[in-house]
């Protein structure tokens, strides 16, 4: 669901967008003179895609509507353009429409090659555009979504999708960089044998004898046996000089492309919430008198336009209620509301502090438990015992989001408010659980980050345990993807469903009770965060996590959308669009700052297993990009070192700094100009205006 109108100018040129209104032609037809009637203005209300009058088209009751053929169909009729000022479209469409047409004009008139290819690039700019656009997959179905459960479930599938697409970029450059580099050198080598031996001891990954089906499936399920020597994790690659450096740029490349993605999405986001908050667009006289959709083509469309409607009433009816008993506080009552949002805050905190010694001690426990004859013995006991820290990790994110969603509504704020909080909390408790994690694997892999232990002086690692600790965190990042499908999985077929079958055996308030199930958008969002912030940090260590994490929300998608259309009812306490669509790519963000913390630690800090990887032989990881710029021409040298100085550095802050500072004071300036354009036009409504003066 849309929050509020967006006027994008590419939407508005010659070849798309809204149809202009037709000319005068020779030999007047019904279709001209209809459009000539005062109700043909009417076209700048009805959306994009509406024909004009005497304009064929059947009307479609699947929701698949093809604007751009009717916006063709308008276009053929196109005769001499008209004035910019002249068609009934918005002032911005008017100049993005006279600056195109001017553009036009002056290209065809110079006849030159280059005026023309511009033209032609400009052309062909805008078609692309259109057709990318049309392009969104899932683009209805996340409109119904909307008008029926409200804007806070279709964001989730929205946030979703968006998922989808980071994962389906990084799995190509993940194939393009890593597979197509290890294979086209020559085919990589095998595991290392037994009898191979070196300082930092031995490693031996394949199995020996005869392997049961039940341990290929256990290995299946924790990445041991079979899979620990495979293109799914760091161990497999071989040290190759190509191969070492596309690897290490693939992580770099793929950050960096997410980055400019998320912040896209959350800047764009920002321009709704700013708008939302600040009152222009949630006034009941702009609901009421310009929300309705006049383009509308079949009763599907019209029905979820009044879903839509009706939700953004309820939300901002809401919110109203809770503004205006917080406006009459009195000072005593003012002390007691922060006094129990004090309290609740010192709950949560001891919350979450005991979760977090949870996963510490269920990730030391693993260690110690999976060196005892009997777990070694008993196949099912060991799968428990590796999955213990994500079955500990699971456990807590199952149980701690609900306590959070009872104690929101105590603190007294808006709705929008109390999402924003349980988001916070829940998204703290499910990072914070695996950067415990992380230490805890931190702590074993570098004896607590001691250097002088016996154990790790000889090779900076804790060799004998960990012979090749990239792998080892590639697992644990695999098991947690793993774990978190089979366990949403389980909810969906051993909690959800048998739900709604009792709602239909049990009829009466007891069935509606227990049957009842409302669509979780805070916790299921908190979820993707997680599950994508799992890929960000194994990524490295498991090169084909993205691959796999693709495969999972794509089935995730459909499974929840049947799960919601089948046993979940719409929401009886919506919340605002604008401000979930700015607030998840944020946390997004954080997700993935979070994750570059270890990825980065491990590159610089931590040696490199000796017996597997790419990389071994190095001290560090990054050590292998100085020694392949030293293999570049001199000039080439000098300029990559050279941006790595403090000469590049400070003069580049100190731009960063200015434009900052200049974008801040224009911001100020612009904000003060508007603040003082609303007092004038309240004191000329207070007035009476100046006539009455």
């Amino acid at each position: 669901m849309e929050a509020g109108p967006t006027w994008e100018p590419e939407a508005w040129g010659s070849s798309g967008g809204w149809p202009a209104p037709r000319g005068a032609r020779a030999g007047p037809s019904l279709s001209s003179v209809l459009n000539e009637l005062p109700s043909a203005a009417t076209l700048r209300y009805r959306g994009p895609g509406v024909l004009p009058w005497g304009a064929s088209g059947e009307e479609e009751e699947d929701g698949e509507s093809n604007v751009q053929a009717m916006a063709e169909a308008a276009q053929k009729e196109l005769g001499e353009p008209i004035p910019s000022r002249e068609l009934p479209w918005p002032m911005q469409a008017r100049r993005t429409h006279r600056q195109s047409h001017a553009r036009d004009k002056v290209a065809q008139g110079s006849g030159s090659r280059v005026a023309q290819w511009a033209l032609w690039l400009r052309r062909s700019k805008e078609k692309t555009q259109e057709r990318l656009h049309t392009l969104q997959p899932w683009a209805w179905t996340l409109k119904r979504i909307g008008g029926q459960f409200g804007a806070g479930t279709e964001s989730y599938f929205s946030l979703l999708r968006f998922l989808l697409l980071l994962n389906v970029l990084a799995s190509v450059l993940k194939a393009c960089m890593t597979l197509l580099p290890t294979w086209l050198e020559g085919t990589p080598p095998g595991p290392p044998g037994p009898d191979t031996s070196s300082p930092c001891g031995f490693y031996n990954p394949d199995p020996q004898g005869l392997v049961t089906f039940p341990t290929h499936l256990f290995s299946l399920l924790s990445g041991v046996g079979f899979l620990e020597w495979s293109p799914l994790f760091y161990g497999f690659y071989p040290p190759r000089q190509h191969l070492a450096v596309t690897y290490l740029c693939s992580v770099f490349v793929i950050g960096l492309l997410h980055l400019v993605l998320i912040l896209h999405r959350s800047v764009s986001g920002l321009k709704q919430t700013l708008l939302a908050e600040s009152g222009v667009l949630t006034s009941y006289s702009h609901r009421v008198f310009s929300a309705w959709d006049f383009g509308l083509r079949g009763d599907v469309h019209v029905r979820l336009r009044h879903r839509i409607i009706l939700y953004e009433l309820q939300v901002e009816l809401e919110e109203a209620v809770v503004r205006r008993q917080a406006a009459v506080r009195t000072l005593s009552q003012q002390a007691k509301v922060w006094s129990v949002r004090v309290l609740l805050n010192l709950l949560v905190i001891a919350l979450l502090g005991a979760a977090f010694y949870g996963v510490y001690w269920a990730t030391g426990a693993t260690v110690k438990l999976q060196e005892t004859p009997l777990v070694q013995q008993m196949p099912l006991v060991k799968l428990g015992v590796d999955y213990l820290p994500s079955i500990f990790i699971s456990g807590v994110n199952f149980l701690l989001p609900p306590v959070f969603k009872l104690i929101a509504p105590l603190e007294g704020y808006t709705r929008s408010r109390q999402i924003v909080f349980i988001l916070l909390r829940t998204v703290f408790l499910r990072l914070a659980s695996l950067l415990v994690l992380l230490f805890s694997l931190w702590n074993q892999i570098t004896c607590g980050g001691n250097a002088e232990a016996e154990e790790c002086k000889t090779c900076g690692y804790k060799y004998k345990e960990l012979p090749c600790w990239e792998t080892r965190l590639g697992q644990e990042m695999y098991k947690l993807l793993i774990f978190d499908l089979l366990t949403g999985l389980a909810v969906m077929l051993l909690i959800q469903f048998p739900r709604k079958l009792l709602c239909g055996l049990c009829p009466g308030p007891l069935g509606r009770t227990v049957g009842t199930q409302e669509f979780q958008v805070p916790d299921e969002v908190l979820g993707l965060i997680y599950a994508q912030t799992v890929v960000w940090v194994g990524s490295f260590f498991c090169p084909l996590l993205p691959m796999l994490n693709t495969v999972k929300f794509l089935l995730l998608f459909y499974f929840k959308k049947f799960t919601l259309f089948s046993t979940c009812s719409p929401a009886s306490r919506t919340f605002r669009a604008a401000t979930v669509n700015f607030f998840f790519p944020l946390v997004l963000l954080l997700g993935l700052t979070i994750s570059a913390v270890p990825v980065l630690y491990s590159i610089f800090l931590i040696p490199p297993s000796k017996l597997c990887g790419p990389f071994r032989g190095q001290s560090s990881i990054w050590a292998k990009i100085p020694e392949s710029i030293s293999s570049l021409p001199r000039i080439t040298q000098n300029f990559l070192f050279f941006l790595g100085t403090q000469a590049f550095a400070v003069p580049l802050l100190l731009i960063s700094s200015i434009l900052m500072v200049y974008t801040l004071v224009l911001a100020n300036s612009y904000g003060r100009l508007i603040s003082e354009l609303k007092r004038q036009i309240e004191m000329e409504v207070v007035g009476g205006g100046p006539a009455s003066g």
